[in-house]
């Protein structure tokens, strides 16, 4: 069971974050000025790399040689590491004010965050890091929670200002995540042990009904970017991946609720 368990987990997380990483590099190119050639280039290797990463692993299945699946991580862990650092060039330069592009430093930043957390899960699923622990739901939550918390300061800031509502709601979900995360943090900094089970089974309610509230606000954005029924500079395929990593968090909590709920039981 562990091993299988090792072998799906490890699939799920490559193929859910190599799809992320190449279409980081796809928004990030799209953001350079056209004199900015070998930032380009650079981001274009990126997505043929985890493009050639996403078709080696259509064949791989649940049966698959655990020993293949952990080199196989060490390998994608190598790609992830390759295009964090590649994403905190980029945001270096900005910061130093050498580059001047249309990608927001918060979207660099946001983006080489989600690198650095693909490339830790890959190490801990070597490391037979399969199952949480209570201050692991916690540091996780912290960063999807920050996650979904960009992602409404983007929306908001990608919207057409004429779009009022729309941008009035994502400036509600950007302060309402900001305030999980406070709260998240909090909660970090007391470290709750396993025998406060129902503590973290509120955080993880709490939390739960916020990202189910906005991954839906994200679909419904998504749906009408796809109909060309409200004015934004958000492509449909940011708005569907917004919409995806929301998802990709709830499936999560539903983990860590499920996990906390057979060890309490």
């Amino acid at each position: 069971m562990e091993i299988t368990s090792f072998v799906t987990q490890s699939l799920e997380e490559i193929r859910f974050w190599s799809r992320i990483m190449k279409e980081h590099t796809f928004f990030l190119s799209m953001g350079f000025t056209v004199d900015q050639t070998q930032l380009i280039q650079e981001a274009r290797y990126y997505m043929d790399l985890f493009e050639r990463i996403e078709e080696q692993i259509r064949d791989y299945n649940e049966n698959t040689d655990p020993e293949v699946i952990r080199q196989l991580n060490v390998q994608v862990y190598e790609a992830a590491a390759s295009i964090w650092a590649y994403k905190r060039k980029v945001l270096g330069l900005q910061l130093r004010c050498e580059i001047v592009t249309n990608n927001m430093p918060l979207l660099v930043d946001h983006t080489s965050r989600e690198a650095a957390y693909f490339a830790k899960r890959l190490v801990e699923l070597n490391e037979g890091k399969l199952k949480p622990l209570p201050e692991a739901i916690i540091k996780e939550n912290v960063f999807f929670l920050k996650i979904m918390a960009d992602h409404a300061k983007f929306i908001g800031h990608l919207l057409d200002p004429s779009e009022r509502k729309l941008v009035e709601q994502a400036r509600d979900f950007s302060h309402d995540f900001d305030q999980l995360l406070f709260q998240a943090q909090d909660l970090d900094h007391m470290r709750p042990q396993s025998e406060t089970v129902p503590l973290l089974d509120q955080f993880l309610d709490q939390n739960r009904v916020s990202v189910v509230s906005l991954r839906d606000f994200k679909k419904t954005a998504r749906d009408l970017i796809e109909a060309c029924r409200i004015k934004s500079n958000i492509p449909a395929l940011l708005a569907d991946h917004v919409y995806r990593e929301a998802d990709h968090f709830l499936h999560i909590i539903d983990a860590f609720d499920e996990h906390l709920t057979s060890n309490n039981s």
